[in-house]
């Protein structure tokens, strides 16, 4: 899948009506989508961290889920357990760094001045669409960032550093 590709896919899921899936779960998806990785329906693992993890408003949700793809493409890919946790916390902690340099900050609530954690600012954050505009922009750049990352990151039994 291209970035392009994993973009749109993004935005099919994301940008509905009936706003079944959060960023994380959004990333989360597209991602093992474009990873190849088994059950990619499943957004589970990634529920509680929609909001910053768990409408709290610390990390963003579309790092937060691709933090999860990019460790089961890791564990996949590299054979050593301790290999594959460096690979991994290597492209997420680039992806973090381009994310903060892009947005401004990491945390959700900082990305869209709400705290999702009262009904009103909840209600108040949907009504506004900013999740359709700025989450929709954040979820757009990581999952165009990683979409490729396959093609990069080593295959098992390659050589590991």
């Amino acid at each position: 899948m291209t970035g392009d590709e994993a973009v749109a896919r993004a935005r099919e899921l994301f940008l509905t009506d009936t706003q079944r899936y959060g960023c994380a779960e959004t990333t989360f998806l597209v991602l093992k989508e474009a990873y190849g990785l088994p059950d990619v329906a499943d957004p589970s693992p990634a529920m509680a961290l929609n909001g910053g993890v768990a409408y709290r408003g610390g990390l963003c949700g579309a790092i937060g889920g691709a933090a999860l793809a990019v460790g089961m493409l890791a564990a996949r890919r590299v054979a050593s357990h301790a290999a594959a946790k460096r690979a991994a916390r290597k492209v997420v902690a680039a992806t973090m760094d381009a994310f903060e340099v892009e947005f401004g900050a990491l945390d959700c609530r900082s990305l869209i001045g709400r705290d999702l954690r009262t009904l009103a600012e909840h209600r108040a954050f949907i009504e506004s669409g900013v999740w359709r505009t700025t989450c929709m922009r954040q979820i757009e750049f990581v999952v165009g960032r990683l979409a490729t990352l396959p093609e990069t990151m080593p295959a098992r039994g390659a050589a590991e550093t």
